[in-house]
């Protein structure tokens, strides 16, 4: 649990920086090309708060609560008792949840069922292409072992 923890944390101060990063980016960059007062958060999701500061520190600390969220769901591979498929099931259905609640409330998606449905799409696709590949991994690692075990 202590490993878990620590992951998650990790992942949470990352996830922190990265996501201020390419805000700061967003910023400077629309800002370079002469659109003032231009902030990269949804204006309804600012109006949410007090002042557009905290509404970015807010911000911020969703970034960290998605990338531990991501970090200590990988726990549920360690569970000997279910299946790879059963594993990656469970690790979606979470980590999909975490993030649909925190982007439906920072991008307001209520407000835009397209965009809603687009992230879902989007997020769906993204976990399909690593649950093949690390099936595929999976596959390969499998055989390799077998082909040792009978040598």
């Amino acid at each position: 649990m202590r490993e878990v923890i620590k992951r998650g944390a990790i992942s949470f101060a990352i996830s922190s920086f990265v996501g201020t990063l390419v805000n700061l980016i967003i910023d400077i960059m629309v800002n370079a090309f002469g659109i003032t007062g231009f902030i990269s958060m949804s204006k309804a999701y600012v109006e949410v708060f007090q002042t557009p500061v905290i509404a970015a520190y807010i911000n911020v600390l969703l970034y960290g609560v998605i990338g531990f969220t991501f970090a200590a769901m990988t726990i549920i591979y360690d569970v000997d008792r279910i299946g790879f498929v059963l594993q990656s099931i469970i690790y979606y259905v979470v980590t999909l949840l975490v993030c649909l609640v925190i982007t439906v409330f920072v991008w307001q998606l209520h407000r835009y069922p397209q965009a809603f449905i687009i992230t879902l799409i989007g997020y769906t696709l993204t976990h399909v292409i690593i649950f093949v590949t690390e099936y595929r991994e999976l596959k390969r690692n499998i055989s390799a072992i077998n082909e040792n075990c009978e040598a």
